[in-house]
């Protein structure tokens, strides 16, 4: 199968116009995978560093209650997941290298926004409009990593790019409560998010991509403007279980520390929880991307969903420290397996003028997911408790699983196109 994608896609036109610019030298470490993996890490390292304290800074300087928080936090959510669709398609459609550093430099100038909101309105300002740039650099800057990377090590490459995302996950909250411990000061975290995210762009800044230029009389072959140029409607199965999946992260990654503060007096556990949640994740990774390169893209996502599933059913029926971080490692576990190999369904339904669509289709169900999941959870937290919240999102999370077990598994073996 890896042979005959090889070989069509240099072959025809349109591997030139999606940048297949080292299919043929089968080197996945290559110089521009490196730049684009380590700019993803510093993207995520610059929102996670943030993201475990922001509920304990909008509750300690703003008085902010729980449904109050849940409103502020989900609105990076709201603009993230309205800006994937257009971003999938402006990245199809223009230079990826400029888009990707405009949306990068815009990410990163945002975050001075956040030292200077005096209220809680003008933090929910900054923080929603941060979702835009946030949700567009990650859809150019993954479809990038897509393009450069050789066609019969693209699925153990996308598997190796979500590293990125989970070193920065392990390692932010603890840097985090560090900076904020030593200095006393929530505008240090801001400031050390900043300085993140510029290097980031200066990274990116180096990549060598060669030009998306159509060849002559391809102009005249573009597909008319529909639906399917913003979102990948052949996944739309995918897409609902990849939500269901979100919603319970993003249930627990945001109340997470209140109710470990709260309830099990657990007052400087996030940065160990995300760090198990991590470890967790590069193990699976790690572990799955031989199956990965042979093509057992299914039989990981149904491991994956599985082990995520009874982290979740820990969390939520275990309220005791041993529940909190053994399902961190449970669910870090699972959604190692899951996510790159739902991300490479996605790939694989599409075809390779689609990238930038099928990563931002991923993505947006996962904005949707998280986004529900962070205002769901604060409600029901608010007028029942946090174990009904965290009971939600394993009622959700089961929902998913059996979807894709009942449809989607057998969807994706029919309508694949590598």
């Amino acid at each position: 199968m890896h042979s005959t994608q090889h070989n069509t896609e240099q072959s025809t036109p349109q591997s030139v116009q999606t940048g297949q610019h080292n299919t043929s030298t089968g080197k996945l470490w290559n110089p521009n995978y490196l730049r684009v993996w380590s700019a993803n890490f510093m993207l995520n390292f610059s929102f996670m560093v943030l993201t475990p304290l922001l509920p304990l800074y909008l509750s300690e300087e703003f008085g902010a209650n729980k449904d109050q928080i849940g409103m502020v936090l989900s609105g990076y959510a709201l603009t993230a997941l309205l800006i994937r669709p257009f971003s999938g398609f402006i990245v199809d459609s223009f230079p990826r290298k400029a888009v990707l550093l405009l949306c990068y430099f815009i990410f990163a100038m945002l975050f001075g926004g956040y030292l200077i909101a005096g209220s809680l309105a003008a933090f929910f300002v900054v923080r929603t409009l941060h979702g835009a740039p946030m949700g567009a650099t990650t859809v150019a800057n993954s479809t990038v990593a897509i393009d450069v990377l050789p066609s019969d090590r693209r699925a153990e490459g996308i598997g190796y790019y979500g590293l990125s995302n989970n070193l920065a996950t392990a390692i932010s909250p603890t840097i985090g409560l560090f900076v904020y411990h030593w200095w006393g000061n929530y505008k240090a975290i801001f400031l050390v998010a900043m300085f993140t995210a510029v290097l980031g762009f200066l990274i990116n800044s180096t990549l060598s991509l060669r030009p998306r230029n159509p060849q002559p009389g391809q102009k005249a072959e573009r597909r008319p403007l529909s639906l399917d140029r913003f979102l990948l409607l052949e996944g739309w199965r995918e897409f609902i279980c990849m939500t269901c999946y979100a919603f319970s992260y993003g249930v627990i990654s945001t109340y997470l520390a209140i109710y470990g503060k709260e309830k099990l007096g657990i007052t400087a556990g996030t940065g160990l929880f995300f760090a198990l949640l991590s470890t967790g994740l590069i193990l699976s990774r790690l572990v799955g991307a031989r199956s990965l390169r042979e093509g057992r893209v299914v039989e990981n996502a149904g491991h994956g969903v599985l082990i995520s599933l009874f982290g979740y059913l820990l969390f939520a029926a275990v309220h005791h420290p041993i529940g909190y971080y053994g399902a961190a490692l449970i669910i870090g576990l699972g959604n190692g397996h899951m996510f790159p190999a739902f991300q490479t369904m996605f790939i694989n339904l599409a075809p390779n003028s689609q990238r930038g669509t099928a990563n931002s289709t991923l993505l947006t169900a996962w904005d949707l997911g998280v986004g529900l999941g962070i205002i769901v959870g604060g409600v029901v937290a608010e007028w029942l408790s946090y174990s009904a919240a965290f009971w939600s999102g394993w009622i959700v999370n089961a929902l998913g699983t059996l979807l894709f077990f009942l449809i989607t598994r057998q969807h994706f073996l029919r309508k694949r196109l590598r």
